[in-house]
C-alpha cells in the first residue's frame, strides 16, 4: 500500500520505493495494466496469475485476447544498485509515462501511473456508489 511520486530519468529508469522492493524482490514482472497504468507483480504473484491465464480455454476468443494483453507486453525487470528499474519503451508508451510517475500499492501488485493520467483520470468522487456496489459483492466496512 502507499503512494509515491518519482521521475523517470533520460534512459527510462524509475526508482522503486524501498517499501515496494522489500515485497517485490530484486527481480519482478511489469506488464500492461487496466485503466492505462502498468501492473507490477512479484515473481510468485506473477506465476500464480500466469497459471490462471494458461488455464483459460484456448478456443475462447476473449480468453485469448485477455491472455495476449497481459503476456505480450510483460517484461522481467531487475533492480539496479540505486533501486531503479528500466521500464521498456513499449510499456512507457502504453502508460504514457514521459517523466513523472506515481507508484501505488494495490494489494498483491503495484501500479505505475503517468502522473498526469493518475491526476486526470483517477477520481474518488463516486466512492459512495462504489462502496454500495462493493457491499453487494460482500465487501463492506
Amino acid at each position: 500500500m502507499g503512494e509515491y511520486n518519482h521521475t523517470l530519468d533520460a534512459k527510462g529508469r524509475l526508482i522503486v520505493p524501498a517499501k515496494f522492493r522489500e515485497t517485490l524482490g530484486e527481480e519482478f514482472v511489469v506488464t500492461k495494466g487496466m485503466d492505462g497504468c502498468l501492473f507490477v507483480f512479484a515473481d510468485k504473484e506473477w506465476s500464480a496469475f500466469e497459471e490462471k491465464l494458461h488455464s483459460l480455454p484456448m478456443m475462447d476468443k476473449e480468453a485469448r485476447q485477455f491472455t495476449r494483453y497481459f503476456l505480450a507486453g510483460a517484461a522481467t525487470v531487475e533492480v539496479d544498485k540505486t533501486g531503479r528499474i528500466l521500464i521498456p519503451q513499449v510499456l512507457r508508451d502504453f502508460a504514457d509515462i514521459q517523466k513523472d510517475a506515481v507508484l501505488i500499492g494495490v494489494g498483491s501488485r503495484v501500479e505505475i501511473w503517468s502522473k498526469d493520467r493518475w491526476e486526470g483520470t483517477v477520481s474518488f468522487e463516486d466512492m459512495d456508489d462504489i462502496a454500495k456496489h462493493m457491499a453487494e459483492l460482500g465487501i463492506g466496512i
